[in-house]
């Protein structure tokens, strides 16, 4: 068999030199964000990890391969392939053999950015527990990839359409400790806070290292959230999330949209509902995750 990983040069070298890294996904280039916004949001997200002083590891599968730091062309390849899927752990075997394009979502990109060395990884926000799951059992592959891979998440919270209680819950069942950064609550993505406590408020970069490099001392295998708020000037409206999203639930029913699919079918529909509010609001908390993702993976490196 061929490699199963490529890995840029730029990456293997900082791996090799035992520098920061940040970790990036391709689901927004694909799915999360209009051509080409999604190539240009991906290229910014590297420019802040750089900024901050990381080496950035944007992940996806092209031609056979998980490709751990893609470069601008690649990515432009991801976004405009008819057959580039998108990918988690169920699929991403079949799509690496069969050679063709796959973006990877947050559970795909923990288990690359693990095989790889990779400790910190920048996202919007995490899949979880839908809305409706009592029923339809739909649990994103994101939140059993958190318990199996030792790799710190920096995101928004989890994503406003998901059932956020039970989300909450089921990271709590599966070990995975929920750090909020600079806050109280488990942020909802669009909006700075969910009612909803974290494990634990750390103020500082510093120490927010500390607790991670701590937790995956232990050895408990799992990951950790970095709950990290979008910032306040971004944050969208209570009522244009509301209603949106309100809106985007019934239309998701009516179209039937399920699986890997809904989740694009309602980021789609908010974009269409807030009048491009809504990825205003995401590229805000994207590029505010991926500089403190850097940050986080610097302070990590200086207490390794």
């Amino acid at each position: 068999m061929k490699p199963l990983f490529r890995i840029a040069e730029s990456v293997a070298t900082a791996l090799m030199e035992r520098r920061p890294l940040v970790a990036l996904e391709t689901t927004l280039v694909t799915h999360g964000l209009p051509h080409p916004d999604g190539v240009e949001a991906a290229l910014a997200l590297e420019r802040c990890v750089r900024e901050e002083g990381a080496e950035p590891a944007t992940i996806g599968v092209l031609d056979g391969a998980i490709v751990v730091g893609m470069d601008a062309a690649a990515l432009e390849r991801l976004a405009t392939s008819k057959d580039t899927a998108k990918l988690n752990p169920g699929n991403l075997a079949a799509q690496v053999a069969s050679g063709r394009p796959g973006s990877t979502t947050v559970a795909a990109t923990l288990l690359a950015a693990a095989r790889t060395g990779i400790d910190v990884f920048a996202t919007g926000g995490i899949g979880g527990v839908h809305r409706g799951a009592a029923d339809t059992g739909d649990v994103s592959a994101d939140l059993p990839a958190l318990a199996r891979h030792a790799v710190a998440v920096v995101c928004a919270g989890a994503k406003a359409i998901l059932d956020l209680p039970r989300t909450v819950e089921m990271l709590e069942t599966l070990g995975v400790p929920v750090l909020g950064f600079g806050t109280d609550e488990f942020p909802a993505f669009y909006r700075r806070s969910s009612g909803l406590r974290v494990d634990e408020r750390i103020d500082t970069i510093d120490d927010l290292a500390i607790a991670v490099r701590t937790h995956f001392a232990l050895g408990a295998g799992s990951g950790v959230v970095v709950a990290n708020p979008v910032p306040a000037e971004h944050e969208l409206p209570a009522t244009v999330c509301d209603a949106a999203l309100a809106s985007a639930l019934v239309e998701a029913r009516a179209a039937g949209a399920g699986g890997r699919n809904v989740t694009p079918f309602l980021l789609e529909r908010m974009r269409v509902l807030t009048n491009g509010r809504s990825v205003a609001t995401n590229r805000a908390l994207l590029e505010h995750n991926a500089r403190v993702a850097a940050r986080l993976a610097v302070a990590m490196a200086g207490v390794r």
